[in-house]
């Protein structure tokens, strides 16, 4: 069954075209991933087809009485309001049916002489409910607080839960609503990884169609059965899971550059006659070579041209050591414990040697973060010791990188590990994709995706022997994240990555830590062999 329809959809927002003359449909059962370097549209996409932003030309058709449920950034409740009741309020239908119940149920000790009629009423009405799932609310609520892991804050009020606490309450919100087309912007952040198997899992098991825009490639391949790739204002649609997708997506840019080459050697093989011809009419005084260069001329103008593939990506970047031989152990962790208000760590013991390029996973909240600290030795454990075998060259990304210089510039905040000048400076940040007038800008105009990229532009213009990174794929787009894996691949120092990226971990990690119940148990081998036998 057809939910929505797209027909010939065009899409500016100021002078960026977005799309221009894009198709599409979405069946029932659909599970559609969405992808796309930074800015092409996918959040506007999502936007259309919930029908909050209107198109410039072209038409969007919804089934009759379809329900849509965006999931959006963070809206605003009661604070003083509970989880439980905000996740209630899904039930907004039952809730209804429920207090008619509620009502008939008080008639029924107070109104002896209509009690028959009061009972049909109240069986009828009953039925209704348990047609529409009432008796099924709590187990519902209860498998979605679960699987998202925030039963323990369900008695919270709203007022009191962090920032990624309430995302997964509103997005534990829309599940619970169980529109036919649910539409999802990057749902896997504030996920751990058994939250992140839940969800797949649920979106497998959903009734109705779901769209997903995400960067998690893992995720991806888990839940799509067809992939929408938005690149030069089109829409591509590839049968398959996300593995398939970069198969079939090489053929078709491979196709497409071999088609521009063709036609480009036909556009200067009739350029080159026009030329010959006007030469020789010229020469022999001969209007017909003029009429059949016109004719030639006209032909040429006629021709559409061909898309050139091209990537808008990270360039010419490669990352080295800063000494051809270093020390077979670089860092050592004895004994390591910490706390805060509850205990995090307790005799975490860790050698990092030369090459190794360790994995740390875990829960959100474990101590992936602190751990990291403490090696670099920002955070002083409470016992044990760290102890570094070599003067060495460390390069730290954190989480949440250039907190507390808002108002410097790119260019400034680029240079500050360097001694290089503001023209080397420009040329090394091109790379990175700041052109221009772009490195004036502040710090704090930068996007999440923009802030790590300038990051990665400092680190991988430093000579290191050690990389510790934490979170380093966050905001960035498909294609970064691979270019990004590419250079760690070639890298031949040892690196520390704390990620909820199961693709990077996979392609770049040969150790995998976990933490769990306060202590790190190492295992040889990269995340998906070492989880699925653990």
């Amino acid at each position: 069954m057809e939910f929505v329809n797209v027909s010939k959809l065009t899409k500016s927002i100021t002078t960026n075209q977005l799309f221009d003359n894009a198709s599409f449909s979405i069946q029932d059962n659909d599970r559609i991933g969405i992808v796309g370097r930074n800015g092409t549209g996918k959040t506007t996409l999502l936007e259309l087809i919930a029908g909050i932003t209107p198109a410039d030309s072209g038409t969007i058709t919804w089934k009759n009485d379809l329900s849509v449920g965006l999931l959006q950034q963070t809206p605003s409740f009661d604070p003083n309001k509970s989880v439980l009741s905000i996740l209630e309020s899904s039930f907004s239908e039952l809730n209804y049916i429920q207090d008619k119940m509620r009502e008939l149920e008080f008639k029924m000790t107070r109104d002896q002489p209509a009690i028959q009629k009061i009972i049909q009423t109240y069986g009828e009405i009953q039925e209704e409910y348990i047609q529409k799932g009432g008796y099924e609310k709590e187990y519902k609520i209860d498998e979605v607080t679960t699987g998202l892991k925030i039963e323990t804050i369900i008695d919270s009020t709203w007022q009191d839960l962090s920032g990624g606490e309430r995302a997964r309450v509103v997005f534990a919100k829309l599940l619970l609503e169980e529109p036919d087309l649910l539409l999802l912007d990057e749902p896997t952040n504030h996920l751990d990884f058994e939250s992140l198997d839940w969800l797949s899992n649920f979106i497998h098991q959903y009734h109705g169609a779901v769209l997903v825009v995400s960067h998690d490639r893992y995720f991806l391949d888990k839940m799509a059965d067809t992939i929408f790739e938005i690149d030069n204002q089109n829409i591509y649609i590839y049968p398959g899971n996300y593995t398939n997708y970069t198969k079939e997506r090489e053929k078709r840019v491979l196709s497409e550059f071999q088609a521009f080459q063709n036609q480009q050697r036909k556009i200067d093989r009739m350029k080159e006659q026009i030329k010959q011809l006007r030469k020789w009419g010229n020469q022999k005084g001969n209007p017909k070579h003029f009429r059949k260069a016109k004719s030639i001329e006209k032909a040429l103008a006629k021709i559409e041209l061909q898309h050139k593939p091209q990537s808008e990506n990270i360039t010419d970047a490669q990352l080295n050591m800063s000494k051809e031989k270093i020390a077979k152990k670089l860092v050592s962790l004895e004994n390591i414990s910490k706390s805060y208000d509850k205990l995090l760590l307790s005799n975490i013991n860790l050698i990092v040697k030369r090459n190794q390029r360790l994995a740390i996973i875990g829960s959100n909240g474990a101590g992936k973060s602190t751990l990291l600290k403490i090696i670099l030795e920002e955070v002083m454990p409470d016992e044990g010791n760290v102890k570094k075998y070599e003067d060495m060259n460390i390069g730290y990304l954190p989480q949440f990188p250039f907190e507390g210089v808002d108002k410097s510039t790119v260019l400034d905040v680029f240079r500050s590990p360097f001694q290089i000048s503001e023209q080397e400076a420009r040329n090394k940040l091109a790379k990175f994709l700041f052109f221009g007038n772009e490195v004036h800008r502040t710090i704090a105009s930068l996007s999440g995706g923009e802030k790590m990229r300038l990051k990665w532009a400092q680190l991988l213009n430093q000579n290191l022997d050690l990389l510790i990174l934490d979170e380093p794929t966050n905001h960035l787009d498909i294609e970064a994240k691979e270019t990004i894996e590419e250079i760690l691949t070639d890298y031949s120092g040892s690196i520390i990555a704390v990620s909820h990226d199961r693709y990077f971990l996979d392609k770049i990690c040969n150790y995998t830590c976990l933490l769990k119940n306060n202590t790190l148990l190492i295992y040889p081998g990269t995340y998906s062999d070492v989880i699925s036998k653990v």
